[in-house]
């Protein structure tokens, strides 16, 4: 419009200044036809050209008026017609939208009364959406399939079929309609994601990469997300070629780890691979950076074990590195208390496994603890103690998707076949206070108070020697600060006889292995603990 404005203003000015130029040269212009000669002004002359253009001008415009009138009548009609198709329409799918079938269908019958339903395929997806309203899903794929045909409609149309077979549990069905779009226009995103999943599913992850690779180039995932899941996808190949072909699983895995430098799976993958291949020394350092970003078990018992041939005190010094690595950490004092456990270092083991439990009082902690107990003392009721603070820790985390935990990860869930589902946590929450009348959350404090003393030891029983040790010298040192017996007391006197422990005289001269010392003052371990005091001889 300002263009139009400016261009007239211009000829405008133009106009005028080519009559004040004629004006300041005046004139006469003198004309002779059939032998008489007509003279003019210039100006004169000028003017009536001028509106000699003019009238021819308007004469056109008022002819052509006439001569198309007809078809601009019919023009006008059909554009108000197709106005109120539209409004119709509009209508109808704001109707569709809010749920109110009655009216989109009444708007849907009034639209393609006033278009052509080849020239508005909108009208088809209003009758589609009416019919699935109304819960008439045989019409509405069959409107799907018309506008899948159609390539003005086909992505449209192919959305409707897919959507219809998720409903209808044809899983087959709606992969083939995913991928029939995914070729057709892989820059849709819901045609992308659901070829992806299939072919991660199926375990096509050749393909699936290919995929995802033309999402990234379409920019239609960020590229973060496109390198996450394409760590994913290579680790999962990775996966399935570490037995058959170790140095293409090291090479994805590897590759897997440049995408997304702290995926846990990618770098066990990559550092079995270099097991096979005996690189332990490029494995080692791989698990080491895994370990830096984020502790994992996984990761500790791998490296722990990462040569065959170690000796347990190998194994542990292995541990105490991965502890200087992450020191202060759940994870690094576990993997220490195991190795220190398989070692039968059980003073380190009770030790580390105790301040992991300090930190974290998961059930792993009091697991480790049961198994030093076991290993250590063999005492059944100190095992079942620990036994019971796991029952009552919080659960370890572990690989879960869709409330769905496996023992180890896996790329797609198994529940919603969704890519990248496992996440490393705990499989359920905590309730808050206690769980039963009388029962509290495990605390390690509350359970070495409520340790039960040890009750026996039995001769095979794999104790250390510092225990015996301690047990003899303990012994000894009540023998030697025994008092002597005191006199009997008279039976006049109302106050009770002291009761004596003294063992038999057929006993003395024998040593001491964990029997009571011939000392009544010496109270018996095996007896009830006082309501106060407790001994504790370890």
């Amino acid at each position: 419009m300002m263009i139009r404005l400016v261009v007239f203003a211009l000829l405008v000015l133009l106009l005028a200044y080519g009559f004040s130029w004629l004006a300041d040269r005046p004139g006469d212009l003198s004309l002779i036809w059939e032998g008489q000669i007509y003279q003019t002004k210039l100006i004169v002359a000028a003017s009536a050209i001028i509106a000699l253009v003019a009238a021819v001008m308007i004469a056109w415009w008022f002819v052509r008026l006439v001569w198309t009138s007809p078809h601009s009548v019919t023009r006008y009609f059909r554009a108000r017609k197709r106005d109120r198709g539209y409004q119709a329409l509009s209508t109808g799918l704001i109707a569709a939208g809010a749920g109110n079938a009655l009216l989109a269908r009444k708007m849907a019958a009034r639209s393609r009364g006033l278009i052509r339903a080849d020239q508005e395929p909108l009208i088809n997806l209003l009758e589609a959406q009416a019919a699935l309203i109304e819960g008439r899903h045989d019409e509405a794929r069959a409107k799907f399939e018309a506008m899948a045909n159609d390539p003005e409609t086909r992505e449209l149309g192919l959305r409707g079929l897919y959507l219809e077979a998720r409903r209808l549990g044809a899983n087959e069905a709606a992969r083939q309609y995913a991928e029939k779009a995914a070729d057709n226009a892989p820059y849709l995103p819901w045609a992308a994601q659901a070829t992806l999943e299939y072919r991660s599913q199926a375990g096509r992850w050749d393909d699936a990469i290919r995929l995802l690779e033309q999402q990234k180039a379409a920019r239609v995932v960020e590229k973060a997300e496109a390198n996450r899941l394409h760590a994913v996808l290579l680790t999962a190949r990775a996966g399935e070629k570490l037995e058959s072909n170790p140095a293409g699983a090291r090479d994805d895995a590897q590759q897997a780890l440049k995408l997304s430098a702290d995926f846990i799976p990618a770098a066990l993958v990559a550092a079995k691979a270099l097991f096979r291949e005996g690189g332990v020394r490029k494995a080692a350092s791989i698990l080491e950076q895994a370990w830096k970003s984020a502790p994992h078990p996984e990761i500790g018992q791998a490296y722990v074990r990462a040569r065959s041939g170690d000796s347990t005190l190998d194994r542990l010094k292995r541990a105490e590195r991965l502890e200087g690595l992450r020191p202060h950490n759940v994870e690094s004092l576990l993997v220490v208390a195991q190795a220190a456990l398989d070692a039968r270092e059980f003073a380190r083991a009770r030790a580390k496994a105790e301040a992991a439990a300090r930190m974290q009082p998961r059930e792993a902690a009091f697991l480790l603890l049961a198994d030093i107990e076991e290993a250590e003392t063999g005492d059944q009721g100190r095992v079942r103690h620990w036994l019971a603070q796991a029952l009552k820790a919080p659960r370890d985390p572990a690989w879960v998707a869709d409330g769905f935990v496996s023992d180890k990860w896996l790329p797609v869930s198994p529940v919603t076949g969704r890519l990248d589902a496992f996440e490393w946590k705990a499989p359920f929450g905590q309730i808050e206070g206690p769980v039963e009348e009388g029962s509290h959350p495990a605390s390690i404090e509350t359970a070495l108070k409520t340790l039960p003393p040890l009750r026996d030891i039995k001769p095979d029983s794999p104790v250390n020697d510092h225990r015996m040790i301690e047990l003899e010298r303990a012994a000894t040192i009540a023998e030697a600060v025994r008092p002597a017996p005191a006199p009997a007391p008279t039976p006049a006197k109302s106050k009770p006889e002291p009761v004596s422990d003294r063992a038999p005289a057929a006993n003395e001269g024998k040593p001491f292995f964990g029997g009571l010392p011939d000392d009544p003052g010496v109270r018996d371990p095996r007896a009830e603990p006082e309501p106060k005091t407790r001994l504790r001889l370890f």
